[in-house]
């Protein structure tokens, strides 16, 4: 099946960083300060988002590799934003450049890789697991 995606699509995920979103919170840490596993799912969404409008009924996308970097520390109450360009197109195989930046500082940066799957499919195909 063809898909209607195009190297340079992007989007940009935002949140303000709340209690829920730190390290303490998520067990990653223990300072309150925006949990590198919270910066990651943000970076996974910004890439999710770029493309998901643009697929077929049915279709989603799933994340299978993300290699970051988180390089500065961000503070509850502090807005933070995560951006994911769209930047290699393999089949169902897609790339990501993703970079995340707080008020002051630029905070992460990575590659991600995701999936464009049929989602009934795939859905049925993990529900297997539950039956040995």
């Amino acid at each position: 099946m063809e898909f209607n995606l195009k190297v340079g699509m992007s989007y940009k995920a935002e949140l303000q960083v709340e209690l829920k979103d730190t390290a303490v919170s998520l067990g990653s840490g223990s300072v309150k300060v925006l949990a590198t596993p919270r910066m990651i799912a943000l970076m996974e969404n910004a890439a999710l988002n770029a493309v998901d409008a643009d697929l077929p009924e049915g279709y989603s996308t799933v994340g299978t590799h993300l290699d970051a970097k988180h390089m500065a520390a961000t503070p509850i109450g502090m807005k933070v934003y995560a951006e994911a360009e769209l930047v290699k197109i393999e089949g169902k195989k897609l790339t990501f450049n993703v970079v995340a930046y707080d008020e002051k500082d630029k905070i992460g940066e990575g590659t991600h890789t995701r999936y464009v799957i049929a989602v009934d499919s795939f859905i049925e195909k993990t529900n297997q697991k539950l039956n040995g």
